[in-house]
C-alpha cells in the first residue's frame, strides 16, 4: 500500500444532490419540493410538534409528577465500600470520587454515607449526613464520624 493509493471505501462518499440544474438532470424545474404548497415555499415548513392547529400530541397527554429543581442530592456511599481503606484513613468527599467508589451526581451538596454492610477497620469519615446505622458502625469499629456542612 502507498500513501498516493489512499482512498475512502465505496460507497462512504457520496456527490451532493444539485437541485434546480434543468429537467433532463432529474431534479430541476420544482427541485424536489413537489407541486406548490407550503412545503414548495421559501422559508416554508412548520415547526417541530405541530399538527395543523390540532392539540398536540404533548400537550392532549396528561402529566404527572413533580420535578424540584432545587432539590439536594447526595453522594451516597455504604460503609461495606470503606473496607477498603487502611485503618487510620480520613475518608471524605474528595477522596471517595477519586477512588472512583461513587458517581458525582447533579445539584449534588456532599456526601452521605449509609449503613448498608458492615465495617472491619477505624476510620475518620468526614460527611454531610450519615444515617444512623452508618454512624454506629463506624464508632463501633473505633472510627469517628464527623458531620461536615
Amino acid at each position: 500500500m502507498r500513501i498516493d493509493t489512499i482512498s475512502p471505501a465505496e460507497g462512504a462518499r457520496t456527490s451532493e444532490k444539485r437541485l434546480g440544474r434543468g429537467i433532463g438532470s432529474g431534479l430541476g424545474k420544482t427541485s424536489g419540493k413537489g407541486h406548490k404548497g407550503q412545503w414548495a415555499r421559501s422559508g416554508g415548513g412548520v415547526r417541530p410538534g405541530f399538527e395543523g392547529g390540532q392539540m398536540p400530541l404533548a400537550r392532549r397527554i396528561p402529566k404527572r409528577g413533580f420535578h424540584n429543581k432545587w432539590r439536594k442530592e447526595y453522594v451516597i456511599v455504604n460503609i461495606s465500600a470503606l473496607n477498603d481503606f487502611p485503618a487510620g484513613t480520613v475518608v471524605d468527599y474528595d477522596l471517595v470520587l477519586d477512588c472512583g467508589l461513587a458517581k458525582e451526581v447533579k445539584n449534588n451538596v456532599g456526601l452521605k454515607v449509609l449503613g448498608s454492610g458492615e465495617l472491619k477497620v477505624a476510620l475518620t469519615v468526614k460527611a454531610a449526613k450519615f444515617s444512623e446505622a452508618a454512624k454506629s458502625a463506624i464508632e463501633a469499629a473505633g472510627g469517628t464520624a464527623e458531620v461536615i456542612e
